[in-house]
């Protein structure tokens, strides 16, 4: 008996797990599809301004941000990836790895470095 409700906890626990895989996955791209267009467009003063202010969201122990406001930074970096790749097709496969490395981005770790912060 024990080992089956551990056997259920456990399907619970990893069909859990990558439903909110998927929808973060959701999130992401309709993140992406929203904002490609105009980040594409940004200037470098622009992108400064995004990063920082991620950052310094990032760091400031008694702010959250929302699932939402978390990718919206996140995806944004990552497009801005897209663009450099193209100024630069020297660094296409390294605007490439940084794009996926900011897909990849997950904020269920974000809250967990929060609790950290505390």
């Amino acid at each position: 008996m024990r080992n089956l409700v551990s056997f259920f906890f456990l399907l619970f626990f990893l069909n859990s797990a990558f439903a909110q895989d998927k929808d973060d996955a959701h999130l992401k791209e309709k993140i992406y599809n929203e904002n490609k267009a105009k980040v594409l467009n940004f200037s470098m003063k622009d992108f400064d301004r995004l990063f920082f202010e991620f950052s310094n969201k990032k760091a400031t122990t008694n702010l959250i941000l929302t699932k939402e406001e978390f990718y919206r930074y996140t995806i944004q970096i990552a497009v801005f990836s897209d663009r450099l790749g193209v100024l630069y097709p020297e660094q296409k496969e390294m605007a490439e790895a940084s794009k996926k490395k900011w897909f990849a981005e997950s904020y269920e770790d974000y809250l967990l470095s929060k609790q950290s912060q505390r």
